[in-house]
């Protein structure tokens, strides 16, 4: 939280000090004189809002950026692509890969949000079978349980043992299994071979309807402000900074329409919600209002400590191939100057002008 706080203080002292220009009076930039494309590599998650608004509402087109989607098996194989500049820029989460990418050579770097923990809960967090629900009180219980997480060395996999050390366990007091399929694990869940599972909306909200599961004490009790997913971008997407940071101004039109709708009830909620039907695997328009939407800072800002003390779970972990500063993987000038353009998120407040 307190880089977060941090970050919206440089922004506001930069729009100050750079609000003079032509460009900045008017609150955004000209388009590029040509058009470009970028390619960008998301999976349909609802934590992809800012990139899915951008393109539906037309915050890219209004810079001259086109959009060419590219999809991933694994974060394993995206982040090679992402180094050679293959893919301008990825959705990605923390993870042991991405701290060896950058050990190896592979100059990644962390821009902007793409999804945290929000006092009002996490999009991704800790479900348990509806018919253990009762007995659990707190994470102490889940001593001697199956508990699930989709990926070894990654973020939930992080979480998870945060949770296990808030009730004073560890590792060898429950029975670990990796699910890399959500799905999967919720139906691991409904037929009794797993208890536990660090699951992900809009599976959660789906299991507790159907009566197979109900959410335990969630990720932001022992987390708060966790960061869980960011956004990721390539050295020569970096470099043409004309580009890039009409690519971040868009990005953060697109988060802030999301925070007007899911979490300050203004905006235009049919269009946004449409978006986001159309975009994602969540297609019932009512159910987005039932889900824990994920955390998206409308400045994009990014929780750099969190992201620091995951890097140091990998490490005590034995999983990282060498030691470098994580704060370092993580560049925010390019939100920074975004929000000295556009000014810092307002709710309500049209975008751009």
């Amino acid at each position: 939280m307190v880089f977060r706080l941090a970050g919206k203080l440089v922004a506001a002292v930069l729009a100050l000090l750079v609000g003079w220009g032509a460009a900045a009076q008017a609150g955004d930039l000209d388009p590029l004189p040509q058009p470009v494309k970028i390619r960008i590599a998301e999976d349909g998650a609802a934590s992809g809002a800012g990139f899915y608004l951008a393109e539906a509402l037309g915050y890219f087109k209004e810079y001259n950026i086109e959009v060419e989607w590219v999809s991933f098996i694994n974060s394993d194989d995206m982040l090679p692509a992402i180094a050679a500049g293959q893919l301008d820029v990825a959705g990605g989460i923390s993870s042991a890969s991405l701290f060896n990418a950058v050990l190896q050579g592979f100059d990644v770097r962390i821009i902007s949000d793409k999804g945290h923990a929000v006092d009002t809960g996490s999009y991704f967090t800790l479900v348990v079978r509806k018919d253990l629900a009762g007995q659990l009180k707190d994470y102490s219980d889940l001593k001697g349980l199956t508990v699930a997480y989709s990926a070894q060395d990654a973020v939930d996999h992080y979480m998870t043992f945060k949770a296990l050390e808030a009730g004073g366990l560890g590792p060898e007091d429950v029975e670990l299994v990796v699910i890399q399929d959500f799905a999967q694990m919720l139906a691991g869940l409904a037929t009794g071979a797993i208890d536990v599972a660090m699951e992900i909306e809009p599976l959660i909200t789906a299991g507790v309807e159907q009566g197979i599961i109900e959410r335990f004490l969630d990720t932001s009790v022992y987390l708060p402000d966790a960061q869980v997913a960011v956004v990721l971008a390539s050295p020569q997407f970096l470099a043409n900074r004309e580009v890039a940071l009409r690519f971040m101004l868009a990005y953060l039109k697109g988060l802030r329409d999301f925070n007007d709708v899911f979490f300050h009830g203004v905006g235009d909620r049919d269009r946004v919600v449409q978006v986001m039907t159309e975009y994602t695997l969540l297609k019932e328009p009512e159910q987005w209002f039932k889900i824990q939407p994920p955390g998206l800072d409308p400045n994009g800002g990014v929780n750099v400590e969190s992201l620091v003390d995951q890097y140091e779970f990998y490490k005590a972990n034995g999983s990282l191939v060498g030691e470098l500063d994580p704060r370092k993987v993580v560049d925010l000038s390019l939100a920074e100057e975004a929000v000295a353009i556009l000014g810092p998120y307002v709710p309500g407040g049209s975008q751009g002008d």
